[in-house]
């Protein structure tokens, strides 16, 4: 779509209005606009004459339009032939013989309202000023500063498409190279447009969340009068064939999603060189401003027989349910595919190094979902870790803990943390300094040690959240193209853990709270949710609300039990406006459900309870 330079308006269609605007602005280039298409040679008289003239042709430049358009392109291309690959583009284009056989006063008309023309993007014709072949098509560029980009973004999750799409938006000229092509098969690279998150974490998973739970819905039907058979055969790979055909469509959305809004997209691995230079799958192209956005990476330990074992990565594509399943560590992931496995009919071990798992989360939470767990058969082990894995003649694995004891598995997957995905990408050669951990050091505007380089994301290792991610590539977007300086707010973050039963959580922890405020009011409940009155399952639901006590403030909301992801997200933004607990009590209880308990937790658990 073609758009003014001055204006940044799309010159299409829809914004032919915006061109009779720019006419009303000057009687004479009115009134030349009019002689040129045609409409009857006479002085206009005013503004209003030329206006009331130019409409009555309005269909006549409608059907003229799409000509235009293509005539114009024509232009581009040919411009680009001729000037060298990194030129400036001229500020005025040249008309060619050829477009002078129709409607060239048209075209002279369009040319001195639109006096130079950019791309946007999206489609091979657009892609006349991009340095590099075969890309799809960027803005021209507007910074005036001599680079190709604008800003140039490496790595296609969260943080990098949102913070590429905002910038275009702005007007920048915008590229973004993501080396993976896509998760839908596992030769993709285990990512592509979308990130971690679209293509093997939140979106996969979640769809093997709900697949896991029907198991225990089959099993619950029949107290409700479906007197059907709950033993079933699991079509595993018509599952895994629908699920990667969604994870396929949401590539193309986020495709489609850059190319509409203006940004150059390239499939190759892209590095740092130095402070403005990037390696695009071997050629070498300028920016004035580069994201790197490329993530994180599952981390797995080095002992023996640990090429045997498999990462969430791999887990996404496994060609049926293992009957034995052993996940080591103690994080979201870990918990979620114990639950997955589970639920598929999988003989499940979790294994845990430490004391107790979800580090960070409050205790009451950690605890209540390890006796759901245990009550639902799933193998709970903590401080236990393996030490060796063997292969047995049958294609099992068995594993040897650290105490001795054995366990033989069909599938060990470790779920044991994520590292920032920074290995190769030149960070050290350009000047940017990491941690310890190999996370990208930055200040609060995501800028890195070298001024010109930013980074957002798990690459940071701050909340390895993607929504955090979106936030905090709209804050930079905005910060640096928009003219409204911004930063992120990372207080009071809303999360899940899509556990069975899921876990919702924002703001303190207990602990947390102790901490910063010292003696703090504990509201607390568990009770077996409605529909297990029939279905005699002993799960249970718990609520906590923790209070500061004199400004009654609720400084932390925290529940276990199904929807605990819904509720969590209304309870964040509660958190957000500095609602207390008179403002929870006030509230009209939703009857009949688990939510209604956040707002009538009336009894404060006592000091000496919580002391012991």
């Amino acid at each position: 779509m073609l758009s003014s330079r001055g204006s940044r308006v799309p010159f299409g269609r829809s914004n032919l209005g915006l061109v009779f605007g720019f006419m009303a602005i000057s009687s004479i280039r009115a009134a030349a606009v009019a002689a040129r298409v045609g409409i009857e040679e006479r002085q206009c008289e005013s503004v209003q004459d030329c206006l009331r003239s130019c409409t009555k042709r309005l269909g006549d430049i409608r059907q003229l339009h799409s000509k235009l358009t293509v005539q114009t392109r024509e232009l581009l291309s040919e411009r680009a032939r001729s000037q060298a690959a990194f030129a400036a583009p001229p500020s005025v284009l040249s008309t060619p013989s050829s477009s002078s056989t129709k409607h060239p006063t048209m075209l002279s008309a369009a040319r001195s309202i639109v006096p130079a023309i950019h791309l946007r993007g999206g489609s091979a014709d657009r892609a006349a000023s991009s340095p590099l072949q075969g890309a799809q098509g960027a803005r021209m560029m507007s910074g005036g500063h001599g680079f190709d980009y604008d800003y140039f973004v490496i790595g296609g999750g969260s943080g990098g498409v949102r913070s590429s799409r905002i910038a275009a938006g702005y007007g920048a000229k915008v590229a973004l190279a993501e080396e993976a092509k896509g998760g839908d098969t596992p030769d993709g690279g285990f990512s592509g447009l979308g990130g971690t998150c679209v293509n093997v974490g939140c979106v996969p998973k979640k769809l093997m969340v709900y697949g896991a739970h029907f198991s225990h819905d089959l099993e619950d039907m029949r107290a409700y009068g479906w007197n059907m058979k709950p033993e079933g055969e699991v079509d595993w790979s018509g599952f895994m064939t629908k699920k990667n055909a969604e994870i396929s469509r949401l590539n193309g959305i986020y495709e489609r999603m850059l190319g509409n809004a203006g940004v150059e997209v390239i499939q190759a691995r892209a590095k740092l060189v130095d402070a403005h230079t990037v390696d695009v799958g071997g050629k070498k192209v300028t920016a004035d401003k580069i994201l790197v956005a490329v993530g994180g990476w599952p981390y797995t330990p080095e002992f023996p027989g640990s090429e045997h074992i498999i990462t969430s990565n791999e887990a996404f594509f496994l060609p049926k349910p293992p009957k034995r399943a052993v996940v080591v560590g103690g994080g979201y992931i870990a918990v979620e595919f114990a639950n997955i496995f589970h639920g598929y009919g999988s003989k499940v071990t979790q294994l845990y190094r430490g004391e107790k798992w979800l580090r960070g989360f409050d205790e009451d939470v950690r605890d209540h979902l390890t006796a759901e767990y245990k009550e639902q058969g799933i193998d709970v082990r903590f401080n236990a870790n393996i030490a060796r894995i063997d292969k047995n003649g049958d294609g099992s694995l068995k594993a040897t803990l650290e105490d001795g004891s054995t366990l033989e598995a069909d599938v060990i997957m470790y779920a044991t943390g994520r590292v920032p995905k920074t290995k190769d990408l030149g960070l050290a050669e350009a000047g940017v300094k990491t941690d310890g951990n190999g996370a990208i050091v930055v200040n609060d505007a995501f800028e890195t040690s070298v001024p010109s380089i930013y980074a957002v994301g798990d690459v940071i290792n701050r909340i390895q959240l993607t929504p955090v991610a979106l936030a905090e590539g709209h804050c930079l977007a905005d910060t640096l193209f928009g003219n409204k300086p911004r930063k992120t707010d990372y207080s009071d973050v809303p999360t899940a853990v899509f556990s069975n039963p899921p876990i919702g959580t924002v703001g303190l922890t207990e602990a947390e709270a102790r901490k910063e405020y010292g003696e703090v009011h504990i509201y607390r409940t568990s009770f077996r949710a409605m529909k297990h009155t029939l279905t005699g399952r002993q799960e249970k639901t718990l609520m906590k609300l923790i209070v500061h006590p004199e400004t009654d403030k609720v400084l932390g909301v925290h529940m276990v039990g199904h929807e605990a992801g819904e509720v969590i997200q209304l309870a964040g933004v509660c958190l957000k406006a500095g609602a207390t607990k008179a403002h929870f009590d006030s509230t009209i209880g939703v009857h009949p459900t688990s939510a209604e308990e956040m707002v009538t937790l009336r009894t404060r658990v006592p000091d000496e309870e919580i002391k012991k």
